[in-house]
């Protein structure tokens, strides 16, 4: 699963659920970017994610569904 964790602080996990810690496994870190010095981020919406991050202490971006055409298509060339 290619889904991203972004915590307020790194390897501050307190806030987390456990369920949430769970699914994911063993955190690895990716990369550190500074909020405050962007204006957007490429695949989710910067806002949402300095909202979460003040509100809950963290926010996770799921990777999006599967267009329903490549997968068809995915699915048909597995057959080969």
């Amino acid at each position: 699963m290619q889904a991203y964790l972004y915590l307020a602080e790194k390897d501050k996990f307190d806030d987390v659920p456990e369920a949430l810690m769970n699914s994911f496994g063993q955190p690895e870190f990716a990369m550190m970017i500074n909020l405050d010095k962007r204006d957007k981020l490429a695949a989710v919406d910067i806002n949402k994610v300095k909202q979460s991050l003040q509100s809950d202490g963290f926010f996770v971006q799921l990777p999006p569904p599967p267009d329903a055409a490549l997968q068809a298509i995915r699915n048909k060339n597995e057959k080969l």
